[in-house]
């Protein structure tokens, strides 16, 4: 029994087989359908009878599609029994699907519209509608489609993947913020431990001032964090149903082809870049190092300004410990020790060590050093020592000593707190950054008989603030 059952299943191949040659056989070379009212040419080619004639209407000469032989007017013949044998053939078949066939015209989709983006059949493919229209077989073009389609599905994949990336980026970034917070606050905490209950204000005071510093870019990067979470997910259902798409019958895939697409075109295509700027730590020593100050202001300061030195763009404050530029020129009594540029402080000095700290923060413009007090007052000077100038000078996020630049500082290190450093005996004259105990620039070779300390800025919204020094390391 069990050798029966292999045996008809051979017959059933072997018959399979014998019906897919004999359609080959049958089939019009024209539409690719089993022939209807079938004619022969005397060439031996045979064809439909009207797509023959169809395909007459283009051509000025007869001629077979087939062999292109020319044909003569007693063509084509035709032949009963070919005709029979087509049509008992064509009932053997079995009856194709719905969905198989050409709504409009009842035949079989055998080509795909790369143009309209869907299948159509031979009857479609000869109508003005679909005229100079790219076409391929139904299986060829879901070959080729699907490719496409997979070529973009891994460009997609691989934008998920950077997408997650900058995901755990962020996440990163959020506890790395935490982290260095945490850190700044902790070291704030223990520095201003040190410090009586004037610096256990100004401690909490700095406190919340890092919070809400950092409170805009920790809330930036967990918004940045929620849109990509969204387009992980927007892309990835995309992916899935596009996938799923990709797995049905070609005909199907085809049928829904454009939907697809538009699908794919509608995706999103994010900017996958985190976008993310480097932590800014808050600047600790330099609150320390005000605070500190601020204590020195119960001391008289070894160095005030003579506002009667200051030129007409410059306003001294009331103490005479700071400085600020004015946009509007304020008339002023030319006294004969007043400046054209910058103001002097009140003491000079002709002998001995001397060291006082200038505030100058984040003001853009600002020269400091000390003149010698014979200097012409009225005219407006290059500031280098031949002029009897020892300058150290910051504007457009460049310093100067004298007209030389100087390199040796950092953008990232730019000093809040100038110290200046006159040893008047030993004819040196030194800028450090304290906070970071830093040498800026030196002068030596001596001075005249007597110099004064010197100030300008040329910043509106930023004073330059004096300060008593101890020329101690914090």
């Amino acid at each position: 029994m069990k050798g029966l059952g292999v045996v008809g299943k051979c017959l059933t191949s072997v018959m399979a087989d014998s019906l897919s040659c004999m359609e080959e056989d049958l089939t019009c070379i024209i539409c690719c359908d089993i022939f209807t009212d079938p004619v022969t040419l005397k060439c031996s080619h045979s064809l439909c009878e009207e797509c023959l004639q169809r395909f007459w209407t283009t051509q000025d000469v007869p001629q077979c599609p087939v062999c292109r032989k020319e044909c003569s007017h007693d063509e084509p013949t035709k032949s009963l029994a070919f005709r029979s044998l087509c049509e008992s053939f064509k009932k053997r078949k079995p009856t194709a699907v719905s969905d198989d066939v050409c709504p409009e015209h009842k035949e079989k989709f055998k080509l795909f519209c790369f143009v309209d983006k869907q299948p159509i059949c031979v009857v479609c493919y000869t109508s003005k509608k679909h005229e100079n229209h790219k076409c391929s077989p139904v299986d060829e073009a879901a070959g080729h489609l699907k490719e496409d389609l997979k070529t973009q599905m891994d460009r997609l994949q691989e934008t998920v993947a950077n997408l997650k990336k900058a995901h755990e980026s962020c996440a990163k970034q959020v506890e790395l913020i935490k982290e260095c917070t945490s850190m700044d606050e902790q070291q704030i905490k223990e520095e201003f431990e040190k410090l009586h209950q004037f610096l256990r204000d100004e401690e909490e005071k700095h406190i919340r001032s890092l919070h809400k510093e950092k409170e805009p870019q920790d809330k930036k990067v967990k918004v940045r964090m929620e849109e990509l979470s969204k387009q992980i997910s927007a892309l990835s259902e995309s992916v899935a149903a596009v996938r799923q798409d990709i797995e049905a019958e070609n005909l199907k895939f085809l049928q829904n082809y454009s939907n697809i697409l538009k699908r794919l075109q509608h995706s999103i295509m994010p900017n996958i870049s985190p976008e993310l700027q480097k932590y800014q730590h808050y600047p600790i020593q330099t609150v320390i190092f005000t605070s500190w100050a601020k204590m020195q202001n119960l001391l008289k300061p070894s160095v005030t300004l003579d506002p009667d030195t200051a030129s007409s763009k410059l306003q001294v404050s009331d103490d005479c410990t700071s400085v600020q530029y004015v946009k509007k020129e304020t008339y002023m009594f030319d006294n004969p020790e007043r400046m054209y540029v910058g103001v002097l402080a009140s003491q000079g000095f002709s002998s001995g060590v001397h060291c006082w700290d200038v505030e100058v923060g984040n003001n853009n413009n600002w020269t400091l050093g000390v003149v010698d007090e014979t200097v012409n007052r009225k005219k407006h000077y290059t500031m280098y020592p031949k002029k009897h100038f020892w300058c150290f000078h910051y504007m457009n996020i460049t310093y100067k000593q004298g007209n030389n630049p100087v390199s040796c500082i950092e953008y990232s290190e730019r000093p809040h707190i100038i110290r200046l450093q006159l040893d008047f005996d030993e004819g040196e004259l030194r800028f450090t950054d304290p906070l970071r105990n830093k040498s800026l620039c030196t002068y030596s070779g001596g001075f005249p008989e007597r110099v004064f300390p010197y100030f300008c800025t040329g910043d509106v919204f930023r004073p330059l603030k004096i300060f008593p020094s101890t020329n101690q390391k914090l």
